[in-house]
């Protein structure tokens, strides 16, 4: 498989989920009038708005998945089911978002399911397992393609994402551990904006060398009583560097500096938007989609496990 098509393909894959879940979060929002009650949760199960999230959910996971069926796969040959072996592949770092992008459809899935007064029972099982419902369908359509296939990696970091979801709700009643993501530009990128990106909109869904993925953690929530607070939170994070293709081999083929692989992990502080009081649940509903990035904040990197190095503001 060319390298180069493979790495565009993980590149739109993860364009499709971020534009996914982005817009089935606003979608539900916006798309009646904006008085002040219609951001508050049902006490009780509404018909209309459970009818309104999942025949919504239906259209738009079913309409996406046919036009990436349309825009992609149906350039290429169909074969039978059959699975590939893709781990090594960006330093695992696009397996980081999977488990992100699982994670965050599955709570947009069982919010929005709350919101129309469900019960917890249905927003864990029909509403969270959204994520991984519509991640391993494109994994379906990938296993089909004789040009790509199947990846169990990603398969399993979609379960990760779920089950991080779910296992907090049934063990805590409340998300005490949520995965972020942050991006800054770097170098990379010009040695090969056809794969990394071009221009900023780009390359923060191309260049991986840019993103970093967290483990935000509340502390209030693991110190009840305490006067931490509430909003405060300690974020670890996961990076890498030095990738210029999804594989070390090769690299010297796309890039004449050939830059070395390396891994990065951060330790850094947060800011749980939802833990933020207000009455107003226009603005609960905004912390909440924006509670996917994390907030910029003095950093420490450790690099390639024996190096330190200390940011002021870490993006």
């Amino acid at each position: 498989m060319d390298q180069q098509s493979r790495s565009e393909k993980i590149i739109l894959k993860f364009k499709v989920f971020v534009i996914f879940f982005l817009f089935i979060g606003f979608q539900i929002a916006f798309s009646q009038n904006q008085e002040e009650s219609f951001f508050k949760p049902s006490d009780s199960l509404n018909a209309k708005r459970q009818n309104s999230v999942i025949i919504s959910e239906a259209v738009l996971a079913t309409g996406t998945l046919i036009g990436l069926n349309q825009l992609w796969y149906a350039e290429y040959p169909k074969s039978n089911f059959h699975f590939i072996n893709d781990n090594s592949e960006w330093l695992q770092m696009d397996k980081a978002g999977h488990v992100f992008s699982s994670y965050h459809l599955g709570r947009f899935g069982a919010e929005m399911l709350h919101w129309s007064g469900a019960t917890k029972r249905n927003q864990l099982l029909y509403g969270a397992g959204l994520g991984f419902a519509f991640l391993t369908a494109v994994e379906v359509l990938d296993g089909y393609s004789s040009e790509w296939g199947a990846s169990s990696g990603d398969i399993i970091a979609n379960a990760a994402g779920t089950a991080l979801y779910v296992s907090q709700e049934l063990i805590w009643k409340e998300q005490r551990i949520t995965p972020k993501f942050s991006f800054h530009t770097t170098k990379y990128a010009s040695e090969r904006p056809e794969v990394l990106g071009s221009f900023f909109s780009e390359q923060i869904l191309k260049d991986y060398n840019g993103q970093t993925y967290w483990l935000s953690v509340n502390l209030h929530s693991f110190a009840k009583g305490s006067k931490i607070p509430k909003w405060l939170n300690v974020a670890l994070g996961y990076g890498a560097e030095g990738m210029i293709t999804g594989r070390n081999e090769n690299r010297t083929t796309f890039s004449a500096s050939n830059p070395q692989r390396f891994r990065q992990f951060y330790l850094s502080l947060d800011v749980d938007l939802t833990k933020i009081k207000t009455n107003s649940h226009f603005l609960k509903t905004v912390f909440s989609v924006f509670n996917t990035i994390k907030i910029p904040a003095p950093t420490i990197e450790l690099v390639r496990f024996n190096e330190v190095k200390y940011h002021l503001i870490y993006f």
